[in-house]
Formats: structure tokens, C-alpha cells, sequence
């Protein structure tokens, strides 16, 4: 594990294989550790850099402080690639680090080559969704983090997987991966006031790095209604749906996630 001191803050990252750079952004209850299942195939091709986000595992965080901004992981994203010195990168982001993807792309597309969004969180205005389709991402979020302070960390655990992959998801999740959830908890404290802006129409026609989409076949919710508005609207914009998986598709299918992903940095 290495550190780099971004923005007053050490992040730690994982760096390992050689070629084109891409940098691998986690999302909610994540670190670096929950992209291992594509590491080796990414590798073969890539140089990959996997940082956890300010305040995450390593960092055991008590959820206290102002710091945990969608904004201010926008910066530190924007300083740790800066920092690399390695040129424009690839930049790939899960679900809430879909989003601080997006936002990076937004404000420094100089500093990236492509872009993959794996099913990118948050909520779409009225430009995009006229009709609320869930309720607020901070909605959601007010009640899972009310659990945790409460000490009902497996409750809100279950609850936010459950939400995202389908019921019983929490249940059959693998030991590793759960444990990498449990000791990402406390962030979701901080994520109730992350003040992350929706996705508008004018957001994502303003992208102008090559972007691909990916999608779980069997993710349920908002994210597939996400997904299909931004792709709609950024242009040039690939999609693809990897079968039989959900929100957690490269975990679920690593081999056709990479692949699909190699194919789309190799264009």
C-alpha cells in the first residue's frame, strides 16, 4: 500500500501493472479493496491505480467533520491524478464514484483520455426525470446512517445492499466483501451531508470525454433510469449491460466487465 498527500490528506492507493494508466474510483462503503476481483485482467493491460477516498479504510473515521464533500473527493480525484504526473489517464468510477467521475471529467477533462461510469450514482432534476422516480439519494441516506449511530450497523448494511441489489443480496454477499462494507460504515454519517448536485441535462451534454456507461442486467431501482438519461445525453456515449449481474456487476462477472472495459480503452 502506498500514500500520497492530497489536499492535506494521505491517500492511500494500490498501483500495479504497467501500460496506459487508469485510475479506479470506489463507491459507497468502498476502498481500494473492493475492485481485487479485476484487478488481474486489468493489469494485463494497464497500469492500475486504485485509491481509497478520504476518509475510508484504511482510515477507521468516526463519521465527525466537514470534509466529506462530493466536492471535496471531486479535488482530492483531481490532485491524486495530478500528482501521478503520468499524463491524461483513464478514469473509471463505481456507482458514488461514478458520480465523482463525472464531476472530474466536468471540470478537468484535460487530464483524462476516457472515461467509464459503472452504474454512476445520485439523483437526476427535473430536466432529466419530471417525475421523481425515488426518494432523494439523502433521504435514503438519513435513514441508514440514523441506524448506524444507533449501533445497527448490520441493519443498515443490509438495508443499503438490499436496495441496490435486490433483496437477500446482503445475505448472499461473500464474507470479504461484506467485511469491506462493515468497515466503511461510519462514512455513511458523513454522506448525509456530502452535498452531491444532481445530474442535469446540461451536465452531461457538457461531457466531452469518450464515455462508456456500464449497467447491471438485474439492477433494480433508479440506477438503470440513471444510466439510460445520462447516456441518452452525453454524447458519443457506449453502453453495456452485463448479463445476469447487478449494481455490483464487476464482482459479479469480472470477466465480461473487463472485457468490456479493455475493448472500450483499446478504441
Amino acid at each position: 500500500m502506498l500514500h500520497r498527500r492530497i489536499n492535506g490528506y494521505d491517500m492511500a492507493y494500490i498501483d500495479l501493472g504497467s501500460g496506459p494508466p487508469l485510475v479506479c474510483i470506489h463507491g459507497s462503503l468502498g476502498d481500494f479493496r473492493v475492485w481485487s476481483s479485476v484487478l488481474g485482467p486489468l493489469s494485463r493491460q494497464h497500469r492500475i491505480i486504485v485509491p481509497s477516498l478520504r476518509h475510508f479504510f484504511p482510515e477507521h473515521w468516526d463519521g465527525k467533520g466537514a470534509d466529506y464533500t462530493i466536492a471535496q473527493h471531486v479535488s482530492d480525484v483531481i490532485g491524486f491524478i495530478e500528482a501521478l504526473d503520468a499524463g491524461p489517464v483513464h478514469l473509471m468510477g463505481h456507482s458514488r464514484g461514478g458520480h465523482i467521475a463525472f464531476r472530474v471529467a466536468q471540470q478537468r477533462p484535460d487530464l483524462l483520455r476516457r472515461i467509464v461510469l459503472a452504474e454512476p450514482g445520485g439523483d437526476l432534476d427535473a430536466s432529466l426525470a419530471p417525475t421523481a422516480a425515488a426518494p432523494p439519494m439523502r433521504t435514503r441516506m438519513l435513514a441508514l446512517a440514523e441506524k448506524i449511530a444507533a449501533g445497527d450497523v448490520e441493519g443498515a448494511m443490509a438495508e443499503f445492499i438490499d436496495g441496490i441489489d435486490g433483496e437477500g443480496a446482503w445475505s448472499v454477499l461473500p464474507a470479504l466483501d461484506r467485511q469491506i462494507l462493515r468497515d466503511n460504515a461510519t462514512t455513511l454519517l458523513g454522506q448525509v451531508n456530502e452535498q452531491r448536485p444532481p445530474f442535469t441535462r446540461a451536465d452531461a451534454a457538457g461531457i466531452r470525454v469518450p464515455t462508456l456507461l456500464v449497467g447491471g442486467q438485474r439492477t433494480p431501482g433508479a440506477q438503470p433510469m440513471i444510466l439510460r438519461a445520462l447516456a441518452a445525453h452525453i454524447a458519443g456515449a457506449q453502453v453495456e449491460i452485463i448479463p445476469a449481474t447487478a449494481h455490483f456487476m464487476f464482482m459479479q462477472d469480472p470477466q465480461r466487465y473487463c472485457a468490456a472495459v479493455l475493448g472500450f480503452l483499446a478504441g
